[in-house]
């Protein structure tokens, strides 16, 4: 157990962590549901997929999400709050877009393309039990990364904005630079913060 952590939060992270492993390390649809309560809901805030109840749950996880998560998918954690019976975990969604996934990029035929995303998922947890998700992340940048999306002549970044993350000693401000840098604009040169 993590020093840091009251036994409460331990409690929770547990409950959360074995919902995780349900759907990620044994890839299990049912006993993804079996961790949540019967009020459940999840949602997947930029592309509003997920659902509510168990049955709604078991035919997404079964048919939607489980299935069509690419093989080569990898969490990052970035950093987790805990408390008030929710955690917050903020990481790098990183997968080869090599399926078509329907949780995410619905009716998208896979690009091959690997992709880099900061993602946050808050959870609420009651009774030993995933109450509610909801996850968001930038589908802009997902867009770009996979080719859909052209940044050049947008305020959009792709796999850079979970590098950021990551390392927060890279540059900042290239897209204000970048429009500054335009012919014809008279504006003054943005420094890197």
């Amino acid at each position: 157990m993590d020093s840091t952590y009251t036994p409460e939060e331990q409690r929770l992270i547990d409950v959360w962590e074995g919902h995780l492993q349900c759907e990620f390390a044994n890839r299990n649809a049912a006993a993804t549901v079996a961790t949540m309560s019967d009020d459940n809901y999840v949602n997947h805030v930029p592309v509003m997929t997920g659902g509510r109840g168990r049955d709604e749950m078991l035919a997404f996880y079964g048919s939607h999400f489980i299935p069509k998560m690419p093989a080569d998918t990898h969490l990052t954690p970035v950093c987790r709050t805990v408390g008030q019976e929710r955690v917050i975990d903020e990481m790098i969604f990183a997968f080869t877009h090599d399926i078509v996934m329907d949780w995410m990029l619905p009716g998208v035929t896979p690009t091959g393309r690997w992709v880099e995303v900061p993602l946050v998922v808050v959870v609420q947890l009651r009774a030993e039990k995933v109450v509610c998700e909801r996850i968001y992340w930038d589908q802009a940048s997902v867009l770009v990364q996979i080719g859909l999306l052209d940044p050049s002549h947008l305020p959009v970044a792709g796999a850079e904005t979970a590098r950021k993350v990551l390392n927060p000693e890279l540059p900042s401000n290239d897209l204000i630079r970048r429009e500054a840098a335009k012919p014809g604009d008279a504006s003054s040169t943005v420094q890197s913060v």
